[in-house]
Formats: C-alpha cells, sequence, structure tokens
C-alpha cells in the first residue's frame, strides 16, 4: 500500500487568492480533475479513484475546493454564486498546474461545479461524468436536505471521516451552513442552480444515477439527460449516493472505458 501511496504527490497552488490543496496521481496523457461533495475533500471523497484508476492511461487530480478539507483558511460561506466561485477555482487550479484541457469526474455538488465548468469552458474540458447532482433545488429536496440538517442523528460510521477533517463543532456548523445554502435556491424562479448552462455543454457526458440514491430523487438525472445534448444515462440498481466508493470498482471501469472511448 505505502508504495501505491507514494506515487501520489500532493502540494497547493494559489488559486483566486486562495491556496488550495491538491493531490495528484499517474502519469497519462488525459488528465481528469475529481470534484468532492459537500464539504468534501480529496481525502474523503475519491479513495479508491486515486488509488485504482488507470496509471498509465490518467494523470488524476483531487483538489479541496476552498475552505473545505485542507483548503483551509478561509473559512466556507455559501455566497448565492458559490458553486460559480467553486467551478472557476478548479478550471484556473488546472490551468495553474499546466493541463491545457482536461476531464471532470463531479460527484453530488461537485458534479455541479462540473456542469457550470464544462458549460462555461467547451474549449477546455474533454468529457465529464456527473453523478449525485442537480441543476435545480425543489421542495423535495430541501425537505430531504432538513431531515439530515443535524449531524448527531448521522450513523458513527458516516460522521468519522467529516469530525477526523473538521472537527466535531466545525463540522456540525459548517454542514448547517451548507444545508442553507444549497436550500436557497429553491427560491430562485424553478429553483433554479445551473438550469440555463446544460444546453451550452458541448464535451461528451456520462451521468451514472445510482436508483437507491436517499439523497438525490431520479427526476435530477432525468433532467440532466434530457438538456445535455448527447448525454448518457447509467444507472446502477443498487447504488446509493456514495456509490463510488461502495462499488469503486464497477464505477472505475464504467469511467475509464468512457473516457478511452
Amino acid at each position: 500500500m505505502a508504495e501505491v501511496r507514494s506515487s501520489v504527490t500532493s502540494g497547493r497552488q494559489l488559486v483566486n487568492g486562495v491556496n488550495l490543496y491538491y493531490e495528484q496521481t499517474g502519469r497519462g496523457e488525459h488528465a481528469v480533475l475529481l470534484l468532492p461533495g459537500a464539504l468534501g475533500s480529496t481525502q474523503t471523497d475519491f479513495g479508491p479513484q486515486l488509488k485504482s484508476l488507470n496509471k498509465e492511461y490518467f494523470t488524476v487530480v483531487g483538489w479541496d475546493p476552498r475552505g473545505y478539507g485542507h483548503s483551509r483558511p478561509p473559512k466556507r460561506d455559501f455566497p448565492p454564486d458559490f458553486f460559480e466561485r467553486d467551478a472557476k477555482d478548479a478550471v484556473n487550479l488546472m490551468k495553474a498546474l499546466g493541463f491545457g484541457r482536461f476531464s471532470l469526474l463531479g460527484w453530488s455538488d461537485g458534479g455541479i461545479t462540473a456542469l457550470i465548468a464544462a458549460a462555461k469552458n467547451p474549449d477546455l474540458v474533454n468529457k465529464m461524468v456527473v453523478w449525485g447532482s442537480n441543476a435545480y433545488v425543489s421542495k423535495q429536496d430541501v425537505s430531504i436536505y432538513n431531515a439530515i440538517r443535524d449531524v448527531s442523528q448521522w450513523s458513527a460510521k458516516m460522521r468519522k471521516p467529516m469530525e477526523e477533517m473538521y472537527g466535531v463543532e466545525l463540522f456540525t456548523k459548517t454542514w448547517e451552513a451548507w444545508v442553507d445554502g444549497i436550500a436557497q435556491f429553491v427560491k430562485r424562479p424553478e429553483g433554479n442552480i445551473c438550469m440555463e448552462l446544460l444546453p451550452q455543454i458541448s464535451c461528451p457526458t456520462l451521468i451514472v444515477h445510482g436508483e437507491k440514491d436517499p439523497m438525490v430523487p431520479s427526476f435530477h438525472p432525468q433532467y440532466l439527460h434530457k438538456h445535455i445534448r448527447g448525454s448518457r444515462l447509467h444507472l446502477m440498481p443498487e447504488g446509493k449516493h456514495n456509490l463510488h466508493l461502495r462499488f469503486a470498482d464497477e464505477f472505475n471501469k464504467l469511467v475509464e472505458d468512457f473516457l478511452n472511448e
């Protein structure tokens, strides 16, 4: 294990005024950026991808968005444009690391960030895979978020990686701030986050959905599939929200096959 791990380099890159933490592995020509979910980091969200995505074909970069994981300070906040800000940070990080073109793998909030980045940077984004993501927030979504607002009600297993990263108090406060931050979109017309950008996405796009995902109702991937030209939708019958961790081998193969086409 130590040998595999030692092939992962980590560093910090100054991007848009923030020192962003990233990890990089592999030596392939095809660069891929992993975009984590809410409060997520490369460490908590993408272990099996950094370890096992083919290092001959791909150069894989994981990053911690500003205010998350090891990209602190600053303290994380959730202004109305926080997804656009993350998208700009992500693209500028890859440019700063010397990648002219790259693909995006976005999970949950990271998928929303990827959608925005791909729509606004068609010349830079090669291909995109998103899962557990949504382009708008419905009233049903807000009730799902509110039901998980109190992290003390989570299982110890679910809390552990976040508590280790942030400490109990900061994790609790930041999570509540995220729930408020994502719920603010429901006040917009149609709950819009990035609906108007979907028709601007021109890169080949694979949408993956776990049919047992308790966080993301199936109307979200269906909406993405309908509005992203030429996109594909792949359903995983047993998949939940963290399907890329729970079914890592199946997920990694699906992604590699798509990226290598």
